[in-house]
Parts: C-alpha cells; structure tokens; sequence
C-alpha cells in the first residue's frame, strides 16, 4: 500500500515536471506545420524586397524585434497603434526611431492569403528579423513559432529598455533579470552592426560649455561625431563603417574607442566585457554562433500562452 502511494504520487511528480517542460517549450520549429508550410518563405520573400528597396530595414527590423521582447515579452504589442485612449509603446520615445512596420504589415497580409487567423505577428516579426540579418550576410538560425499576439500596449511599460547611458555593470544586471549572461549580452549589443543612432542619443558624450567630451572616446572620433551633430539632434551616425552590413566590425570599432553609444563603448572600457569584445573583434565565426543562440533565446521571452494572447488579422491593433 505504501509502496503503490509511494508510485503514484511519483507518477504526478513526473507528469507535473513534463507539463512545465511543454509549457517552457511551448515553441517548436513546426507549429505550423502542414497548417501552413509556406509561412516562412512568404516573410522571407517580403523582407528580401524590402531590402532591395531600402537596405537601412535591416536595422529597424532587428530592433523592433528586441524591443519588442524586453518589454512585456515577444508578443508583437510593439507594432500596436496608439488609440485616442492609450498611447501604445511604439509612440514612447525610445521607440520613435524604429523602422519597418509595413514590412511586417505586407508579410502579414501575404500570410493571411494562405492561412487566415493562423500565424501571429509576433511570429512573423521574429522571422522577419531573423531574414535581416541573414540579408545583410549575418548567421542564418531557426524561430521557433507559436507566439501569441498580446493585448497590451502601453508607453509606460518601455521603461524597462536598456538607455544608451548604462555602463557595463548596469547593462550586465539589467539583461540578467532576463536570463542572459554577460557574454549573451554582448553578443546581442553586436546587433548594433547594422544600423545608425541620432545625435540626441549620444551628443551628451561630446564637449559643449559646461563639459568636456567623453574621455573612453578616441579624440578624433569625438570631432568627427561633434561635426555631425553641429547639424542638429536628428543627425544619424552608423555604428560601424559598414551599417548595412552585418559583421563584426562593431566590436573593432569599440577596440578604436569608437563606440557610437555610451553604452556600446563602455562593453569594451571594463574589464568584465573587454575580452567578450576582443574574441569577437577576432573572430566573426565565434560572434556569428553567439549571437545566433543568444536571439533563439530572446525570441522566447515571456511567450504568451493560448489563454493569454490572440492572432491578430491586423498586426496594428487588437482583434
């Protein structure tokens, strides 16, 4: 008798541990499967045209991306526009800079031709950022899908963004409150190869009346970006030489003390991420992998289940 209680409540251990196991895996590399088989060439297909007309989507795409999973998980609530009663995310200021939401808009009506009410945006925007990266001659790495459209969209919640003034350490807490290591990381910072920043995200690095400029920063660098930025707050400077182009010439532009944000240079100035930044400046292969497996990974932030989420028919407002 005790014996056989003694079994079945370890038969309820195993059964409760294998539901959490799903429940965390709830994502898999052919949720669609037959439902849908061609969902992923269709977003392939749309980001590669957007590409063709204007390579610089690349950029907007990989961020929107992150934006969206760092603020209430990948649930597409970033593409949500705002309403008379509520200022949605993407009006935050944080956000104003992000590029590519007819992207995701034309992919998302391709798909519904072939499969209504099927695949989220949320999903589709992860595809969609994956292919920019491959485009611009990044790593190719799998989405798994089955995300849920969530809800809620609200400007109040991108507080939880990195700003571009965080020091190593502060960026290091802050991306481990989400699981991350220091080095996962760093590898997601090299998304910052394509792409450029406005001059009000890092002028208060340059010298003006009341400061000097940013001592981490190479002076040469500091002069060519005050330059840029006597032109005005909305003046745009790449990352890297090659904005367009996903590499690993970030982080050799970090080694020059020409990291474009306080927070990008300061992953080279400490020690607790210089030797991250040096192999990666050395060896693209390394990052390629790295950041692969970090994106896999924040593409399964808090996914919303079933119950918590919906498929939006229009990635712009709730059903």
């Amino acid at each position: 008798m005790v014996m056989s209680n003694f079994l079945e409540m370890l038969l309820l251990v195993v059964l409760i541990a294998s539901r959490a196991i799903l429940r965390s895996n709830a994502l898999s590399l052919d949720y669609y499967g037959a439902r849908c088989p061609f969902d992923e060439p269709i977003v392939r297909n749309t980001v590669n045209r957007a590409l063709q007309r204007d390579p610089t989507l690349a950029a907007g795409l990989l961020r929107m991306h992150f934006h969206d999973c760092f603020v209430e998980g990948c649930d597409g609530s970033v593409l949500i526009d705002s309403t008379k009663d509520n200022t949605a995310e993407k009006d935050s200021p944080a956000n104003l800079s992000l590029r590519g939401y007819e992207v995701v808009d034309e992919a998302k009506q391709e798909v519904e031709k072939q499969c209504p009410g099927l695949v989220s945006c949320a999903d589709i925007l992860a595809m969609a950022a994956r292919d920019a990266v491959l485009l611009s001659g990044g790593p190719l790495y799998d989405v798994p899908k089955g995300r849920k459209d969530g809800r809620r969209s609200k400007i109040e919640d991108t507080i939880n963004l990195p700003p571009p003034i965080l020091n190593a350490s502060q960026l290091i807490k802050t991306f481990s409150q989400h699981g991350f290591s220091a080095q996962e990381m760093v590898a997601l910072a090299g998304g910052h190869t394509l792409g450029v920043a406005r001059c009000s995200s890092f002028k208060g690095r340059l010298s003006d009346s009341t400061h000097s400029a940013d001592p981490t920063m190479s002076p040469d660098f500091a002069k060519t970006l005050s330059s840029t930025c006597a032109k005005g707050d909305n003046t745009e400077a790449p990352f890297d030489p090659t904005r367009n182009m996903f590499d690993n010439a970030y982080f050799v532009t970090l080694q020059r003390g020409a990291g474009l944000l306080f927070s990008d240079q300061a992953l080279f100035v400490s020690p607790k991420t210089r030797g991250i930044v040096n192999n990666y400046a050395m060896n693209q292969a390394m990052f390629f992998f790295d950041f692969s497996q970090a994106m896999v990974r924040m593409g399964q932030l808090d996914v919303k289940e079933d119950d918590e989420g919906e498929v939006r028919l229009n990635c712009r407002r709730i059903n």
